[in-house]
């Protein structure tokens, strides 16, 4: 797959544009609805048109396709404007097209236009594959679904952008720590919007993704900023390159891996939640939050069914199982994730594992139909938590 992950980066990198989504149970049909084929965001009707779709018309498009670098479609884009619907989709893939069955599920699809009919496509399926994608690229999990920014694009606030400045001049190193980071960007973004304590609880859901991508453009001026005179200037050899290259992904790998954990953090100290976080269990496991806290956990004489635990994985297709033996007093574990969309084999082999998944809620569209009252919301999640602590 190392060969594929290559060819993607390099594809979008030297594409004029390109798009990336998680495929969902609306691509594949799996909803129940009639129409099959890849749902394309309203805001990336350029990767296909010169004009947007207009309300009360049809208009498609017909161009070639090649995946994987493999073998090619003569697929159609179409918006479908008339009557009730207002979307887009691109379709007609041929029998036996692989990419469109319930396992791709919370895959992520990435197309490049390479001419005006001429495109090249790729799904990457493995968490590894995906984090890789997005660090190498420098993309947030919360930008999958439309247009992918270049690298030297900034969309944040100019309100916000001050702020990120005057907090980068403040600095005494190179780089902040993950929570300082996390911190001062969750804090731009609470300035510039003046988000009070109650506008967070009232949409927990929606005040979390704000500030994941807050910090994530925040994190892409620091980048930016520390390593401008460095990419003006020639390498001395290609082990210097090579170097600064795997401390730019090293330091994206960690940020990534800390920054869902210590955003959630906040919102439980938003509601006055108790918890603990990277709490020893047995056999040294670490669960990432464990609700009330360590000392209730290891009282012999503490209601058990008042005990929780989460675990938080920005993708967790393949990550999931590492979670089972975390805390063996709970049954069920708790799951926080930002993938968008896994298929139904693997949700209901979660589920028989007593695996409950919490997404924000704005992704719980992305899921089979038939699993959604089952995946919680972060609100929901919280006033789970809550109601045991009373």
């Amino acid at each position: 797959m190392e060969s594929i992950l290559s060819k993607v980066i390099e594809t979008v990198q030297n594409s004029e544009i390109s798009f990336s989504k998680y495929i969902t149970a609306n691509d594949t049909g799996s909803t129940g609805g009639h129409q099959s084929g890849f749902h394309i965001h309203k805001n990336s009707w350029n990767l296909f048109f010169d004009e947007e779709g207009q309300k009360g018309t049809n208009k498609d498009k017909f161009i070639t396709i090649k995946w994987q670098n493999d073998f090619e479609t003569t697929s159609r884009f179409i918006y479908y404007g008339v009557g009730t619907r207002n979307e887009y989709r691109l379709t007609r893939f041929g029998k036996g097209f692989p990419f469109l069955n319930d396992d791709n599920i919370g895959d992520v699809l990435v197309i490049c236009k390479k001419d005006n009919e001429y495109y090249e496509a790729f799904v990457l399926s493995h968490d590894e594959d995906i984090d890789s994608f997005l660090n190498n690229l420098n993309i947030s999990s919360t930008d999958i679904n439309g247009i992918i920014p270049k690298q030297n694009e900034l969309s944040s606030e100019d309100k916000i952008l001050n702020c990120f400045w005057a907090y980068i001049n403040t600095l005494q190193s190179d780089f902040p720590s993950t929570y300082e980071l996390a911190l001062n960007s969750r804090n731009c973004h609470i300035n510039s919007f003046a988000t009070t304590k109650t506008i967070i609880q009232n949409n927990p859901d929606r005040e979390l993704l704000n500030w994941l991508s807050t910090e994530f453009n925040l994190f892409k001026v620091i980048e930016n900023n520390r390593y401008e005179n460095i990419l003006k200037n020639h390498f001395s050899s290609v082990e210097d390159l090579i170097t600064t290259a795997n401390t730019i992904l090293n330091r994206r790998k960690s940020r990534a891996g800390k920054s869902l954990e210590h955003h959630l953090s906040e919102i439980f100290n938003n509601f006055e939640i108790k918890y603990s976080t990277q709490s020893v269990t047995e056999d040294n496991k670490k669960p990432d939050f464990l609700f009330p806290d360590l000392d209730s956990y290891h009282n012999p004489h503490f209601d058990n069914n008042k005990l929780i635990t989460l675990a938080s994985k920005t993708t967790c297709k393949d990550r999931w199982r590492q979670i089972l033996n975390e805390a063996d007093k709970i049954k069920t574990k708790h799951l926080f994730t930002l993938q968008q969309g896994i298929s139904k084999n693997q949700l209901q082999e979660m589920y028989k594992y007593n695996v409950c998944l919490v997404v924000p809620k704005p992704y719980l569209t992305s899921f089979p139909i038939e699993f959604r009252d089952k995946i919680m919301s972060l609100e929901n999640f919280v006033n789970h938590v809550k109601r045991t602590q009373i």
